[in-house]
């Protein structure tokens, strides 16, 4: 299963940021976030989904618990837009350098605004898509804030 490291890796290993890879299984097609904290024997409440929206003014980066939904008000806010929408799955790639469940906050084409939800802030690690399906990596919140230089806001409903 092991393929070496990601993008995010190599850069989170250039900026000096300690993280933990977890490897998961995903031939059986099961990869939402909580399936992927069950195979990698974590709660859910650890794992952050990567959500990349669009606004008048650009591309905005959404890191939130799997178990959340992205409020686009509060989105639209944390961005200072009028309004932000997700952008087509057919764009991801092309926008972040990603494919659809194995997009990471770290190491997109460019480094967009990103927002992090204000519950990873609770939590002494969370972990994201390490850039690859099947891969994740396990941070602290505010080393992962540093590394894309995030802010924390709510952005999502409290779970």
């Amino acid at each position: 299963m092991a393929k070496g490291k990601t993008n995010a890796m190599r850069l989170l290993d250039a900026a000096d940021i300690p993280y933990r890879m977890h490897e998961y299984e995903s031939k059986d097609g099961k990869i939402d976030g909580v399936s992927v904290a069950s195979k990698i024997g974590v709660q859910s409440k650890y794992v952050f989904k990567t959500l990349v929206t669009q606004g008048a003014n650009g591309l905005y980066v959404f890191v939130v618990p799997v178990e959340g939904e992205l409020d686009l008000k509060k989105a639209a806010r944390a961005a200072g837009e009028k309004k932000v929408e997700m952008i087509p799955v057919k764009d991801i790639q092309k926008q972040t350098g990603y494919i659809r469940g194995g997009c990471s906050p770290v190491g997109m084409k460019k480094l967009y605004p990103t927002f992090i939800d204000k519950q990873a802030e609770e939590l002494e690690i969370i972990i994201v898509s390490a850039g690859r399906i099947g891969a994740q990596i396990e941070l602290k919140p505010h080393r992962l804030a540093d590394a894309v230089n995030a802010s924390f806001c709510e952005v999502v409903n409290k779970i």
